[in-house]
């Protein structure tokens, strides 16, 4: 019995010895995600609780935008709409049909994936700020359609009382940081597959890669259905969470937060949007608890991410990767930034 114990276990130390902690970077994702897991053993305080389950349901929000817009290259400044569907359509048969929420989910974000299929079809033939600009329209526009029907959407109050998922904040804290977890490293895989290097090839050209073959119309509806399909997820578990949604789910605010996290983590890496809501997030949480400077809440948090910016164009996140990380020049394979020749090809990194 001892032997076939023993045997796995020394395969799972080989396989995160030769995946995980090869690199540096990896090895914070995973502590990153130990930390996590292991927070409620450590503590129960609701309100921190309540910051976290937040952040994790805003990082799947914020990495659905980056599959959009930063490996297709298609910015959306409406990505709220998403966001909203997902609440929407799962607080409203959650409401007056009386479905419960593990089923009524997986419905918005299915609604949410529709609406992000429906969208990219007229926006095929749009390009740069005239995209971006145009799926500006859309949660105004839906927002239009709630107000009309407020006997069926709650009109400008929206809709309470709606169930909640579970009655335990720790098991919600669970639900919201296993789903974060697991479609960020869903979104990251796709990414880095071979859907992922042809969302690349379009977004730095779309004219080469229509001439090699490639059916752009295609993959750019692929990434607007999925990139809806996560942010409708994200948006159906706050609704159940704070069991209340209205129109600020759908708010122009709310989209520009998913583009500010996003930029300012680094975009095209999944878990630069991740860090960007980790960091962000709980220190304007944070700011509002302190006296008088919680005035200045939003002033404070702009300051931080405008020097962000100005040191670190490409995002935090590929900053700090590139100070600890050396790419190979041959095999273009990351390794730690103290090695003398590359893990992989033996070619001399310094």
């Amino acid at each position: 019995m001892r032997r076939y114990t023993v045997v796995p276990a020394r395969r799972l130390w080989f396989l995160v010895r030769r995946e995980i902690l090869v690199l540096p970077s990896r090895t914070l994702v995973a502590a990153f995600s130990l930390g996590l897991i292991l927070l409620p053993w450590f503590t129960a305080d609701p309100y921190l609780l309540r910051v976290v389950i937040l952040s994790s349901i805003f990082a799947i929000y914020a990495a659905s935008w980056d599959l959009l817009a930063g490996y297709s290259g298609q910015v959306s400044f409406g990505h709220a709409l998403f966001f909203g569907v997902g609440a929407y359509g799962s607080a409203l048969l959650n409401y007056h049909l009386g479905w419960p929420p593990w089923l009524t989910i997986p419905i918005g974000a299915a609604l949410a994936m529709a609406a992000g299929f429906l969208i990219g079809v007229p926006c095929l033939r749009l390009r740069g700020s005239y995209l971006s600009l145009a799926t500006l329209a859309f949660p105004l526009i839906l927002t239009g359609i709630l107000f009309a029907v407020p006997d069926l959407s709650g009109g400008e109050l929206g809709i309470s009382g709606i169930r909640p998922l579970v009655r335990s904040r720790v098991g919600y804290y669970y639900i919201a940081v296993g789903a974060m977890l697991a479609f960020c490293f869903a979104m990251w895989k796709l990414g880095d597959s071979h859907t992922g290097l042809i969302l690349h090839a379009i977004r730095e050209d779309e004219v080469a890669a229509r001439a090699s073959g490639i059916n752009t119309a295609r993959y750019r509806l692929l990434a607007f259905s999925l990139s809806g399909l996560f942010a409708g997820f994200a948006g159906a578990l706050v609704a159940h969470f704070i069991r209340v949604t209205g129109p600020s789910t759908l708010e122009l605010a709310l989209s520009f937060q998913a583009v500010i996290w996003g930029i300012f983590g680094g975009v095209a890496t999944i878990y630069g949007p991740v860090a960007g809501v980790f960091l962000l997030y709980p220190l304007t949480e944070a700011l509002s608890l302190v006296g008088r400077i919680s005035e200045y809440r939003l002033l404070l948090s702009a300051v931080v991410i405008l020097v962000v910016l100005l040191l670190m164009p490409e995002g935090l996140t590929p900053w700090v990767r590139d100070k600890i990380e050396t790419r190979c020049p041959r095999c273009k394979v990351r390794n730690v930034f103290t090695r003398a020749a590359c893990r992989v090809c033996e070619t001399p990194l310094h």
